[in-house]
């Protein structure tokens, strides 16, 4: 498929959905193809459904419009399928999906195996939303579907400055802020803007988290009582990891947050000596070389002692090989 428009012919109704607990790639490549779709094909009738996002997207054009339940009564010509791994990680729309004519998955992670019926897995590329941009047509895109998916950029690049961004992408962006979008608003209010309560639970994290081996790796955890005390949910929890892994000499940065009793989300994130989607695969997890995620049953400390080992085992071949 060279460009979206080619699976959209004769067709009358379309679904996009993303991710469980939807992160800035995933809803700015979801609504960037929303708001594409509704700018120039009017004429069909395109839902979108994610989790409700966190506050600090509200700036994106149309973002009230995205459907938190599904109705079983629909039934979509086509349904993409945004920045999602794997079927089972589809969020409120799984429904949608299975019973659709056609899908469509628009992905870049390295462990996505291609679960649509047309699939497009780009793992070299920074993000789904830079992924997106190559598959629509550069003069329909509108400024306000240009501010999506420099949002998803911004978030799966870190502002740019992860390895994974290339040059390709540095473009893009350039090409996305000749369209007219407040950029630096894009990024104070989506990336680094957060609210006191984040704030506060991201030092609590930070002032508890522990190194271990031999401070190659740092440890960050949040108890689901401490959420609870603060307010917050996990989406209010992005940005944590990212905070951990930049700490000094260390080699991958885990952070785990409780769910449920004996059930804790984990985040991994690596500075280049540890692939973090093999460690996370391994859980069935998976993401990318540097950041992965996987959902581990036990106390904490099982989880740790269990994400320590695999990690341990690749520092331990990558110092006999270098």
């Amino acid at each position: 498929m060279e460009k979206i428009t080619s699976e959209l012919k004769d067709v009358k109704t379309v679904g996009i959905a993303g991710h469980v607990r939807p992160d800035g790639d995933c809803v700015g490549a979801c609504m960037g193809l929303y708001l594409y779709l509704k700018a120039n094909y009017p004429e069909i009738e395109t839902d979108v459904y994610l989790e409700e996002p966190k506050a600090g997207f509200s700036f994106i054009r149309d973002l009230d419009q995205i459907k938190t339940e599904y109705d079983e009564k629909k039934k979509y010509d086509v349904f993409f399928i945004l920045d999602t791994s794997e079927k089972n990680r589809i969020g409120v729309a799984l429904a949608g999906y299975e019973s659709a004519k056609k899908t469509v998955c628009i992905d870049h992670h390295i462990s996505n195996k291609g679960f649509g019926e047309v699939n497009i897995i780009k793992p070299e590329l920074s993000s789904a939303s830079e992924l997106l941009y190559t598959l629509l047509e550069k003069e329909k895109i509108t400024a306000e579907a240009a501010e999506a998916i420099y949002t998803g950029i911004v978030h799966d690049t870190g502002v740019f400055q992860y390895s994974c961004t290339s040059p390709q992408t540095m473009r893009i962006a350039a090409e996305l802020m000749e369209m007219g979008i407040n950029f630096s608003r894009i990024i104070d209010k989506s990336f680094y803007e957060k609210s006191y309560v984040q704030n506060q639970i991201l030092g609590r994290c930070l002032m508890e988290s522990i190194l271990i081996m031999g401070g190659k790796v740092i440890v960050g955890y949040i108890r689901k009582r401490d959420m609870e005390f603060y307010g917050v949910e996990p989406k209010d929890l992005d940005g944590i990891v990212q905070q951990l892994r930049v700490t000094k000499g260390v080699e991958v940065a885990i952070f785990i947050y409780e769910v449920k009793t004996q059930e804790f989300k984990v985040s991994l994130r690596s500075n280049g000596n540890v692939d973090v989607n093999a460690v996370a695969s391994y859980f069935s997890g998976g993401g990318h070389v540097k950041a992965a995620g996987c959902t581990m049953q036990g106390s904490v400390y099982d989880v740790i002692n269990n994400l320590t080992r695999p990690i341990a085992k690749q520092l331990k071949e990558r110092s006999q090989t270098s």
